[in-house]
């Protein structure tokens, strides 16, 4: 039989992350038990204490095991962090440092959404893709630079270690593991009690892009500001790299160095996100929204709008616009 262990770290955790992640195995494991005769998993929760609040104080859980008393597991979990992340990372070293022993003696890792803080700070996720709540992109590229933050995709999935997108997004991730370590059938089951959407791999459409401004760099941060002031006009990056005076190679280095991001490509995301906005608070018609935006190709339009979405500009509209809702 296989062993899963739900950490439980210290902190202002999300109770919810670990609740679900234990209702949901546990009946994967009944109706495997039901339909093979035999429990795949034994599932526990541990921590290195009796027992930890959350809420204030208004919860608390208690683990059913320390990690100290696990010599071996399988697959590791670790619930969100909420937006508190620096202070559990200072208060779970002796978690991460287990996380990292177990994965050593071949156990599998998954983090949801900022619990891929306290992953990223195991070492385990250095020079690989990793996800995480789109709010917390850019204080995670700043405190893990060499770790290939992709937020636009929900899951990831890299040499045992799993990783996925913000908040209830965890779900999708837990049926995704429970497909892989029980199987098909086992994962449209649980999708279905639950009302779990299957085989959803993206968070684009979720995504508010407020442009990445925590550097120092002035001239990049100036030629931000000129972006997103004619974010209606369509720039030459050659014509903005000479007028701050920079080579383009130089103006594209210290633009990525900066944001993550190529100028061109932050200029694409700055226009969506402005139609975004449009398009869920307005009237306009997708056209409208296209000219106020800086394009002028409807199909060019299309195609950069769903890249960033994974919608297209008439389906993001339809699900949206704050007067759809009210029909």
């Amino acid at each position: 039989m296989k062993h899963l262990t739900i950490i439980i770290p210290h902190g202002e955790n999300n109770l919810s992350s670990i609740t679900g992640t234990y209702e949901i195995f546990t009946r994967a494991n009944k109706y495997w038990k039901e339909n093979t005769g035999e429990q795949l998993f034994t599932i526990q929760l541990a921590g290195t204490s009796e027992e930890v609040a959350f809420d204030a104080g208004l919860f608390t859980v208690k683990p059913h095991t320390t990690i100290s008393a696990i010599a071996k597991t399988d697959l590791i979990v670790i619930p969100s962090l909420n937006h508190n992340y620096e202070l559990a990372l200072k208060g779970n070293q002796p978690l991460v440092d287990w996380v990292g022993e177990q994965y050593k003696y071949g156990a599998e890792v998954a983090s949801i959404c900022t619990g891929a803080f306290m992953l990223a700070s195991s070492g385990l996720l250095d020079g690989r893709v990793c996800s995480t709540h789109w709010s917390v992109a850019e204080n995670f590229r700043k405190m893990f630079p060499g770790i290939n933050l992709q937020t636009d995709k929900l899951i990831t999935d890299e040499k045992g270690l799993y990783t996925n997108g913000g908040a209830y997004s965890f779900l999708n991730l837990v049926i995704y593991l429970i497909e892989k370590y029980y199987d098909r059938p086992t994962a449209i089951y649980c999708s279905k009690v639950f009302q779990i959407e299957i085989d959803r791999n993206t968070q684009s459409e979720f995504t508010i892009f407020r442009g990445q401004k925590k550097h120092d760099d002035e001239m990049v941060q100036e030629a931000q500001a000129y972006i997103e002031k004619y974010l209606a006009e369509k720039i030459s990056m050659e014509e903005l790299s000479s007028k701050f005076n920079v080579g383009r190679r130089n103006f594209d280095r210290r633009f990525i160095k900066a944001t993550g991001n190529t100028p061109l490509e932050y200029s694409q995301r700055v226009k969506i996100e402005s139609a975004k906005k449009a398009l869920e608070n307005t009237r306009k018609t997708i056209t409208e929204v296209m000219y106020e935006v800086g394009y002028s190709d409807v199909k060019a339009f299309r195609e950069i709008f769903k890249r960033y979405t994974g919608m297209s500009p008439l389906d993001y509209k339809g699900k949206y616009n704050k007067d759809s809702v009210m029909q």
